[in-house]
């Protein structure tokens, strides 16, 4: 069993998600495209998962980041083909655009630690997948954030998680490609890292914190994430 990472900057990396996969017996390949390394162009069915990381950059930037044309591309074949996707933050804004959503900046950045509420799709079920409801999130979750943009929701998708700051913060598209606005792969390693590297767009605002703020090692913070991390990615790889 094989996990493709698509990562577009090195320190926005797969956190916690690289090794849930490794111990559940996958193959983990990360494809750096900041290094040049090219988007994989071969038949999705070669490759169990596709995740998305996330990014500075915006799905709109193609004149600047050419690979992100062939990167839409890429996430479509993988949905076309059935093949679960996982998309964080830039990654979930990657799939609503490759499925013809538009993605725009946000009234607000949100970044830092604020909660979502869970929209509770899975009641309904999921259009065209009888027999499978829909991914359900905590009631309410503390998660990371760090986005300037928000997306519309692809046709067909159902909404999973809103928060004060932006409507849509997660979707599901059919049985397993799944979109967050948020980080729930997230580790203080990780948090260290794009806040000195992304240091600049941390301005006042309504929904941002302070990088001390942010670095703040709170009890079962990282834990109550670890714990859905597990749930969603057991949920996918399940389809």
């Amino acid at each position: 069993m094989c996990v493709r990472i698509l990562q577009h900057v090195p320190f926005e990396g797969p956190g916690r998600i690289e090794p849930w996969f490794r111990h559940a017996g996958y193959e983990v390949d990360t494809v750096r495209l900041y290094d040049s390394e090219a988007v994989p162009a071969e038949d999705p069915l070669e490759t169990d998962v596709l995740v998305v990381m996330g990014g500075p950059m915006s799905v709109n930037d193609e004149a600047g980041y050419p690979w992100l044309r062939d990167e839409k591309a890429c996430i479509r074949r993988y949905i076309d083909a059935g093949r679960p996707v996982l998309g964080v933050c830039l990654g979930a804004q990657l799939i609503a655009d490759a499925l013809g959503a538009r993605v725009y900046p946000n009234d607000q950045h949100e970044i830092g630690w604020f909660p979502v509420q869970a929209v509770p799709a899975g009641d309904a079920g999921l259009p065209g997948v009888p027999g499978r409801v829909a991914f359900c999130l905590p009631p309410e979750i503390e998660v990371f954030h760090w986005h300037g943009d928000t997306f519309e929701l692809p046709a067909g998708s159902v909404l999973l998680a809103e928060s004060q700051g932006c409507r849509n913060q997660a979707f599901q598209l059919g049985r397993s490609t799944i979109g967050l606005q948020f980080h729930l792969e997230m580790t203080p390693d990780g948090v260290g890292a794009i806040t000195e590297n992304c240091a600049h767009e941390i301005r006042p605002g309504r929904w941002v914190q302070t990088a001390e703020e942010m670095r703040s090692l709170r009890p079962g913070r990282y834990e109550r994430i670890d714990a859905v991390l597990d749930q969603l990615l057991s949920y996918l790889v399940s389809a």
